[in-house]
């Protein structure tokens, strides 16, 4: 609902991608700029503990949101501002919660896991637009920013009830020597460093398609908010279509191939969607390129987490975490600066096609993610 509301705040109250993509590289730089410290807390400390801190910053800085837009004090630079705030507290939780899902499940059922984890997110991605697209043409953004900090109340609640076996090892190591364990067990691990890279690249250059929907909603379909819901929503439900069907398929063989051959289909996707200048089209182009997605997204992650061990889980997953959050702010910015000279649709049907040869090259040049 927040995303919702924000993003069609944000530009209509700048009239600018620019400040629309630089919002969203606000929300997402802190990831790659704190992510590997906040790795190395998660091994350190209760992962618990660390996840609830993340909360209640990202619940206060969610009500400050909607108390300033309720007062109408609110201006661009305190929404940036917020948005960084929240990153940062994401960058913590981020490496803790990632590294709690191994310890909630035994390690053949960790894929399933991982994708039912996917869906509760993906199935938030389609209820909130369409909560929020109400809230937002029925009673306004506050409301929608008001709501998303109430739901941290019961996020909360499931924290102080979870009980996990996990007692950090004490040590007298430096964050950067620590750090640097964690990078040398990632270069060990072969493909691993592969899966990193792809995570990067498949965020940098698919998320702006999701960032930049207002755009397509306001500018090349000439339509209003109701629109971008219903974009929003298409792309969430086939996120949850694809998270299913990989939940459904569990531990296969050869998730390194069927994850580059997504991720190849989701390069095709964003490209037509780039092109396509029918609502009902989109929408059914935006509904495979999220299953694409979510499944290349799951079977990456499932790899990496089955590579990592419990004591340097947090490290290996805040590297990742860097690697796939911190695309999203550098492809948001890249797009934001190119829309307005090159046009949306050109843009991301650039990205499309990037995609599709990095997928290409992982599969018959560089094999060895395709060989897992």
């Amino acid at each position: 609902m927040q995303q919702l509301a924000q993003a069609w705040l944000v530009l209509e109250i700048s009239h600018s991608a620019r400040l629309l993509g630089l919002d969203a590289f606000l929300a997402n730089i802190p990831i790659f700029l704190f992510s590997l410290v906040g790795g190395v807390v998660a091994d350190r400390m209760s992962r618990r503990h660390l996840l609830l801190g993340s909360q209640y910053v990202q619940m206060t800085s969610a009500f400050l949101l909607a108390a300033l837009l309720y007062f109408k004090v609110v201006q661009i630079p305190y929404i940036l501002a917020l948005s960084f705030v929240s990153g940062t507290a994401q960058s913590f939780g981020g490496p803790a919660y990632q590294a709690l899902v191994p310890m909630l499940v035994d390690k053949e059922d960790l894929p399933n896991a991982i994708s039912l984890n996917s869906i509760q997110f993906n199935l938030a991605r389609v209820i909130g637009p369409v909560l929020g697209g109400l809230a937002l043409t029925k009673l306004g953004a506050v409301w929608c920013f008001f709501l998303n900090g109430i739901s941290f109340i019961a996020v909360i609640i499931s924290l102080y009830k979870l009980r996990v076996n996990f007692a950090p090892e004490k040590t007298k190591e430096s964050i950067l020597t620590s750090m640097k364990q964690g990078f040398g067990f990632i270069r060990k691990q072969g493909a691993m460093e592969g899966l990193i890279v792809l995570a990067f690249c498949m965020t940098a250059l698919a998320v702006p398609m999701i960032t930049f929907l207002p755009v397509f909603a306001k500018d090349v379909f000439k339509q209003g908010a109701g629109t971008y819901a219903t974009l929003l929503v298409c792309s969430g439900l086939g996120s949850i279509a694809g998270a299913l069907t990989v939940a459904a398929i569990g531990h296969i063989k050869n998730k390194g191939r069927l994850a580059l051959l997504m991720l190849v289909i989701l390069g095709a996707g964003i490209a037509a969607f780039a092109r396509s200048s029918n609502v009902v089209v989109s929408c059914t182009l935006l509904f495979f390129s999220g299953a694409a997605l979510i499944a290349t997204f799951t079977m990456i992650t499932s790899l990496v987490q089955l590579t990592a061990t419990d004591s340097m889980r947090g490290r290996v997953m805040s590297v990742f975490n860097v690697a796939f959050r911190g695309g999203m702010p550098m492809g948001n910015l890249a797009t934001g600066w190119l829309v307005p000279v090159l046009s949306a649709p050109v843009v991301l049907s650039l990205n499309g096609l990037l995609l599709t040869l990095l997928g290409l090259y992982f599969l018959f040049v560089q094999r060895r993610v395709a060989a897992l």
